[in-house]
This record gives C-alpha cells, sequence and structure tokens, in this order.
C-alpha cells in the first residue's frame, strides 16, 4: 500500500505478459481509460484518497459469474465451493451447502471446507507461486560445467553422478534450499539425460515414476505413468511413497485400502488418532470426530506433543519421538498373545478371520538348512484353469481341513466369473487361523532381523506349522506373523523370547 492506495493483485493476471502482443498492448491501453494510478508491470492499481478507495472493496466481491469447483491440490477433502468469477478472475470462494442428506441417525456431511480453501484465490494468484522450474544451484552449476567440457547432455551427467565427491555435493545439499531458476528446455533436458544414462547403465527396470493421489489430476497421473510404462520402468503408486499402508490388502482383495469413511467415525465407540491430527490434516470431517464423543465415544490420542487434536482426547499417551513404531509392536504383540495364544477371544479371531489376509496359506522355499516365506498360495498351483486362477489365493477350512478359495479374492475383482462375488460372504467357509495341531509338521523359518549386528545376525530363526497342499510346503500368515512378533508357542523350534521382560532378542 502506498500513499493510501490499495495494491489490485487481480487487476491484471499473472503472467499477461504471456498471451502475445496484442493482448499486451491492450491491457496497456487499458491504463487510458482510468484515473487511477497504474504500475508500470500493470499488475497493480493504485486508489488514493477518501472514497475513491473504496471502489476497491466493492470490487472485491463483485462477480459476474459463481462456478462448483474444488480444491484437490494435494487435498483429498473433496470439499465443494462455489467460486465467484471477474472477468477470467477468481474473486473469492464460498461453501456450497447442498449434499445430499445422509438421514437422520447422523450428523450431515455439511459444512465442508477450512480456512485453506477459502484462501485458495490468494494461493492462485501469490507473487510467491512456483510458476517456471527450479534446480539445486550445486547441481546446476556442475551439470553446465560437465556439459561445456563435453559437449553432450549425458555424458554430462554421467560425469556429475560418477564422481562420487560431486555426487555427495549435491545430495548433501536436499533440504537446504539454494534452488535457482532454470529455462525449460534446460530442466527437461537435464530430465531427459538423467534417464537416458540410467537406462543405458543400469536398465530401463531402475527407473521408478511416483505419482500423487491419482484423484488429484487423472491426465497428468496417466501422462506420467504411461511414460514410464513404456520405457520400461516402474510405475509405484503414492502408498509407496508415503508409508507401506496396504501391502496385503490389494494383493488379496483388490482394493486399495480398508480405510473408512470419515462418517463411519460417528459410528465408533472408541476411537484412537495416531498419526493424523485430525483438525488440521482433516479438517472438513473433523466435526464428526467431535460430535462422536457426544455419544460416549472414547478418544485416545497417541502424539509427542500437545497438539490440536489432544483437547479431545479422554486418554493421551505421549509417546516420546521415534518410539511410536516401537509402542505399536508392542501392542500387537500383547494383542496376538493374550487375546489369540493365551485364549481366543472370539471378538478378534471372527474379525480377522473375515476381513484380513491372516487366514491364507502362503508357500516356504527351501534355502541354506531352513526355509524362507514365498508368494501366496493360489488357485492355479493346485490345478485349477478357470478365468482369474492365478490371482484367487487360498486358505484351509477349518470345518473340512480342506484348502478352499473363497468369495471375494482379487481374481474374482476384475473377472467376470466373480460378477456377484467379489464380496466378503464366507458363505459355509469357516477359514482356519492356524496349521498347527494334528498333522502339522513343525518348520524352521528365517525372518529378516533389522537391529542385525555381527553377533546377532542378520535373521531370525523361528518355528511354524506347515503342511504339504498340491505338493507345496504352506503355512498361514497368521502362523507367520506369530513368528515374527516372537509370540512362543510350544513344539515349535526356533529361538524365542522367555517373556516381556526378555530383552536379549526382538520381539518383531
Amino acid at each position: 500500500m502506498k500513499d493510501g492506495g490499495i495494491p489490485r493483485s487481480s487487476a491484471v493476471p499473472p503472467g499477461h505478459g504471456e498471451a502475445g502482443p496484442a493482448a499486451d498492448a491492450l491491457l496497456r491501453a487499458g491504463r487510458f481509460f482510468t484515473r487511477r494510478e497504474v504500475s508500470p508491470d500493470l499488475r497493480a492499481v493504485f486508489r488514493k484518497g477518501g472514497r475513491e478507495g473504496d471502489v476497491f472493496y466493492r470490487d472485491r466481491w463483485s462477480h459476474d459469474k459463481v462456478v462448483r469447483s474444488t480444491h484437490g491440490v494435494n487435498c483429498t477433502g473433496s470439499c465443494s465451493w462455489k467460486v465467484y468469477v471477474k472477468d477470467g478472475i477468481i474473486t473469492w470462494e464460498s461453501q456450497q451447502t447442498d449434499y445430499p442428506s445422509v438421514g437422520p441417525d447422523s450428523p450431515e456431511y455439511e459444512p465442508r471446507g477450512c480456512p485453506r480453501g477459502a484462501a485458495f484465490s490468494w494461493y492462485t494468484y501469490s507473487p510467491t507461486r512456483v510458476r517456471f522450474p527450479y534446480a539445486r544451484g550445486v547441481l546446476v552449476e556442475m551439470y553446465r560445467e560437465a556439459k561445456a567440457r563435453l559437449g553432450d547432455p549425458v555424458f554430462a551427467w554421467a560425469d556429475v553422478v560418477g564422481d562420487p565427491d560431486r555426487r555427495r555435493r549435491y545430495q548433501q545439499a536436499r533440504g537446504k534450499g539454494g534452488h535457482v531458476r532454470v529455462s525449460w528446455d534446460e530442466a527437461v533436458e537435464i530430465v531427459a539425460a538423467a534417464h537416458v544414462h540410467t537406462i543405458k547403465r543400469w536398465g530401463p527396470d531402475r527407473i521408478a515414476g511416483f505419482s500423487p493421489i491419482p484423484a488429484m489430476s487423472m491426465v497428468s497421473h496417466a501422462i506420467g505413468s504411461r511414460f514410464i510404462e513404456l520405457i520400461g520402468g516402474c510405475m509405484t503408486s503414492f502408498y509407496d511413497w508415503y508409508a507401506d499402508l496396504p501391502v496385503a490388502s490389494p494383493q488379496v482383495f483388490g482394493d486399495q485400502t480398508d480405510v473408512p469413511e470419515s462418517g463411519d467415525w460417528w459410528n465408533a465407540a472408541y476411537l484412537i488418532m495416531w498419526g493424523s491430527n485430525v483438525p488440521v490434516t482433516r479438517t472438513p470431517d473433523a466435526h464428526w470426530m467431535a460430535e462422536a464423543r457426544y455419544r460416549g465415544q472414547k478418544v485416545v490420542v497417541v502424539s509427542p506433543d500437545y497438539a490440536d487434536n489432544t483437547k479431545f482426547a479422554d486418554q493421551w499417551l505421549h509417546a516420546q519421538p521415534g518410539t511410536d513404531g516401537a509402542l505399536a509392536m508392542a501392542m500387537g504383540h500383547v494383542i496376538l498373545k493374550e487375546c489369540f495364544v493365551e485364549r481366543r477371544v472370539p471378538f478378534f479371531v471372527d474379525y480377522v478371520r473375515c476381513y484380513t489376509d491372516l487366514p491364507f496359506l502362503v508357500t516356504l522355499e527351501e534355502r541354506d538348512d531352513a526355509f524362507v516365506p514365498g508368494k501366496f498360495l493360489r488357485a492355479s498351483d493346485l490345478g485349477e484353469v478357470s478365468e482369474g486362477a492365478e490371482w484367487k489365493t487360498v486358505l484351509v477350512d477349518g470345518r473340512t481341513g480342506e484348502p478352499v478359495i473363497p468369495n471375494g479374492t482379487l481374481g474374482e475383482r476384475w473377472t467376470e466369473f466373480g460378477a456377484g462375488r467379489w464380496n466378503l460372504d464366507l458363505d459355509e467357509v469357516s477359514p482356519q487361523l492356524t496349521l498347527l495341531g494334528e498333522g502339522a509338521e513343525p518348520i524352521e523359518v528365517l525372518l529378516p532381523r533389522f537391529d542385525a549386528t555381527e553377533e546377532t545376525g542378520s535373521v531370525l530363526r523361528r518355528g511354524v506349522p506347515a503342511r504339504r497342499i498340491g505338493g507345496r510346503l504352506v503355512t498361514t500368515v497368521f502362523d507367520l506373523m506369530l513368528a515374527q512378533y516372537g509370540i512362543r508357542r510350544d513344539d515349535l523350534p526356533g529361538n524365542w523370547p522367555t517373556g516381556y521382560d526378555d530383552a536379549a532378542g526382538p520381539r518383531r
């Protein structure tokens, strides 16, 4: 603001000079049709003094049309917004409130939205918005020097990454800023040179492509994934980037996640918030969590700090930073030991038999003097030749002791034969969690040890019960998980902790 003037950032859209000479000339001619002072770059209008300055505020809320939109940039809230537009420029936004009702037994979805969404137009036209390619300065300097010396982009990239000292320099600069603006041509050239060199030196399968949530922009996701697949690279998902969230779920059932819809929080009697500060990271959905407390829902928060969601907690477990993984594994160990092995709690047992992959069979492959887990046993391994047989995983029916293929596996997700069968209706099948019992063969398996030293070795040697089915030695996911967690059962070989107080070996 200058001399009482008010800069009007929406007077001319960013990048106006890129529209061409005719458009640029038209915009410059507009200066002569206003009494206000226009900045040389045509990006701001200054109104000075008295009531004349009020025009800006009246214009701020004026519009010539309203469109429905959402803010999908790295947000899965999908909140519906009314976007007010004037002369092609977003002026302001407000929440849409026409969501369908979910009925009288649950809070409604509206209102949805958050302060970040309400201010999105300011992000759109912010002078700090990244509109050009940037690259780490130290890498750009080394690449330009190598290219000037060698003359070829691929040779230049190979020269930089092949030198351990220079490679270490630009890698250690990560996270410290130092980006410089480069041209589109140079940015594309560096990326292309890196791809060509990597494929030539290591092979195309060493190229890994990553995409954020595809729903954000299906066009950009499809373009990138298609490119990676055409050159023979590996296209990963955003789960591979964020964490190892649903490993078994898509492999067995063909569904991406089993995360419940946030509206279902209302139906929970016990809610644990762990790794998500819901009022901040899931702002549009947070009201369900707050409202469910009026139904008697107990809320537990696991957080090292007194975060926004901690104020809602009936119980706050403030784990020290870096210890939450150990805490989670300790919880898993106690549940498995006290609710599945020492006694069988129907609530837990019935749930995992129906909704998880724990009953499914995994093949065991011989290695050295023991065995290691292999792939899931599939219908095709048992001689079935029906459509999708290689994608149908197998479990043992506890009533008969025979292998069966239940409803809902991945082989029925995309096949015509599976139409109407991709569900979790077990019918008369009773999945068997463990093979332990009569006829089981005690087998020692090698499992990775993540605290390995020269003294401890790199593997855990634990026992599982096994059977031969279809000519293959198999065990269940449940049996393997008990072995990994170090939960001892009688008559099984291996090295096991003696109890909760035994710190000589890892539980998991």
